[in-house]
């Protein structure tokens, strides 16, 4: 019955997409900022807000505002400095980004308002893009009277959880923020029922979180009922596991066993535009579930749960390969063969990342429910070749392989530790590889990746992502073909100038053609992807954007939920603040 109304409404949709997704285009004036007074509410507006918060107000400041003024520091400098890539610590601080280049804001003259965190560049402190108030989110209430303030007040919003994001979507200049990051509340379901279910016998190993919760906490609570839960990877689990995550796609180690975080949704819930609390899954609101399952998050609303399905614990073997060598070629030849024989690994049960950089090459991939001797037999082979390559000069540095008694064993050895990773200036570029490009033009991809000279393969699709029908849920259906996604980044240090910043960003954009040409009908992944490619609703939806579209338009007509590269962006200015 499902799948009929789905082929129904998708049929549907195109008769109405343009009719709708021109209400997109009739908001008449700009979004108010702090920095316009005649329309920023006065205080005692403020006021009345806070009387129906659980919380105060908060006022965010960029993490480094701790370190200034330099002759008299406001607060703990030396935290500031030692946990400056702590994406915990950062996740923390309703002020803080991921990235520190989406906490500064660059004037059209190039110049900055920034704060950072070298304070010997001699600059003062100033808040950036960084919002300048906002609502520290303990209930739904909470976000339904931040949503209703925000747009009768006409203001720029901004939903942030943790901040990690690649497209600064978690933050603008002068605005309001929503901060889910306390809600954090989770339940393990071992018989869950859809809301609206009309079948009383429909039930679900199920596991809701609540928007604030991380993958670090819901992988705990699902393996105390040994179980396990399609999430994401990151160092300490900082990556929220109900916000833009599982709005982009969510893609996961474990996808190709059991499909993406957008396969795995069974609820969610939602504050809309109008402030009404939606509940959105196959019965309810089905069209809005649809959308929010890879339609882009920040875009809808203020999701405020996710139920997510979990499946039975296992045992998993992990490895780890690292090699470098001053021949470059001996490091192009591994490369290439890792990427000829990514299908046989995929299929053989091996998901994982791999990352190059220079001569260098490491990657890090698990296999589930599989026998060491197995695990050994598979990838015996690409150890092999490894291994004939040092005749070359190539340098092994590391070639494992680790049985884990569980999921949860290996994630803990892994990736526990929340340092690094995270605190750098960076942008980005990505793409999602076809599978058939594996067949005969193997190479061309490993020449591509290899000249983008900082690069990273994520082997996350592939197995049960390719299984499933591509019109089941919003996400652009080019992960249905897809064995890799591909990514690529520059990083420039603080106080770098706008010229060499620029001369980055022509890198991203030099990089973004490559991939193009390489896999010109696919797209990329919107969580992990490029404030510059030339057709972000095509490469970031493809054929999805016009359904999405309409269901934005149905469910937020004032486009009041707009980030960098989604759904409705398109028709204002780069600050999405005034429409074009």
């Amino acid at each position: 019955m499902m799948k009929a109304f789905l082929s129904s409404i998708l049929l549907f949709w195109p008769l109405v997409a343009s009719a709708t997704t021109d209400s997109l285009r009739t908001t008449p004036t700009c979004r108010c900022t702090a920095e316009d007074p005649s329309c920023w509410p006065s205080s005692a507006a403020f006021a009345e807000l806070e009387r129906n918060l659980s919380s105060p107000l908060i006022y965010p400041v960029p993490p480094a505002s701790a370190c200034y003024p330099v002759s008299s520091p406001s607060g703990n400098c030396s935290d500031v400095q030692e946990n400056w890539s702590d994406g915990l610590w950062r996740a923390d601080q309703p002020g803080a980004m991921q990235e520190p280049n989406f906490e500064t804001y660059i004037w059209q003259n190039g110049t900055a308002s920034a704060c950072y965190q070298n304070v010997s560049i001699g600059l003062s402190c100033e808040q950036g893009s960084v919002p300048v108030v906002g609502v520290d989110a303990r209930e739904v209430g909470d976000i339904q009277a931040a949503v209703k303030f925000a747009t009768s007040n006409n203001l720029r919003i901004v939903v942030k959880n943790t901040g990690h994001d690649y497209l600064g979507r978690s933050t603008a200049r002068g605005s309001f923020v929503i901060w889910t990051h306390q809600m954090k509340n989770l339940t393990y379901n071992a018989s869950f029922t859809l809301q609206g279910s009309p079948d009383a016998e429909e039930h679900f190993s199920a596991i809701m979180l609540s928007a604030g919760v991380q993958w670090f906490e819901a992988y705990a609570e699902a393996q105390k009922h040994n179980r396990i839960v399609v999430g994401g990877i990151s160092p300490g689990g900082s990556v929220g596991a109900a916000g833009g995550w599982v709005q982009g796609g969510g893609h996961s180690i474990l996808s190709p066993l059991h499909g993406l975080g957008v396969d795995n949704v069974l609820e969610m819930t939602i504050v809309i535009a109008s402030g009404e609390h939606l509940t959105a899954n196959q019965y309810l609101n089905s069209d809005l579930f649809w959308t929010l399952r890879g339609g882009g998050g920040g875009t809808y609303g203020v999701v405020t749960s996710v139920t997510y399905r979990t499946h039975p614990a296992l045992t998993v073997i992990g490895t780890f390969f690292s090699a470098s060598s001053n021949n470059s070629n001996a490091v192009h030849s591994l490369l290439t063969e890792i990427v000829r024989t990514q299908p046989e690994l995929t299929d053989a049960g091996w998901a994982g990342y791999g990352f190059g950089l220079a001569n260098t090459l490491w990657f890090l991939y698990l296999m589930p429910n599989a026998t060491l001797s197995y695990a050994n037999a598979t990838l015996q082979p690409l150890f092999s070749f490894a291994q004939n390559l040092t005749s070359q000069g190539l340098e092994i540095q590391m070639a494992s392989i680790t049985p884990y008694d569980s999921f949860y064993e290996w994630y803990s050895d892994i990736a526990s530790d929340p340092s690094g990773g995270n605190g750098a200036n960076i942008q980005i570029g990505s793409h999602l590889i076809p599978r058939d490009l594996f067949d005969n033009a193997y190479q061309n991809v490993s020449d591509v990746l290899f000249n983008l000279g900082s690069y990273s393969w994520n082997a996350v699709a592939g197995g049960k992502v390719s299984e499933i029908d591509p019109d089941s849920v919003g996400l652009n259906p080019a992960w249905r073909k897809a064995l890799l996604h591909v990514t690529f980044g520059q990083t420039w240090p603080e106080g770098a100038a706008a010229d060499d910043i620029d001369s980055a960003i022509d890198l991203i954009k030099q990089g973004l053609k490559s991939v193009h040409k390489l896999a010109p009908d696919s797209g990329a992944y919107f969580n992990e992807a490029s404030l510059y490619e030339e057709d972000p609703q095509g490469t970031f939806f493809g054929a999805h954007y016009e359904q999405l579209a309409a269901i934005k338009a149905k469910y937020d007509p004032g486009s009041s939920f707009l980030v960098q590269g989604g759904v409705g962006s398109e028709y204002w200015d780069k600050d999405l603040r005034c429409p074009l």
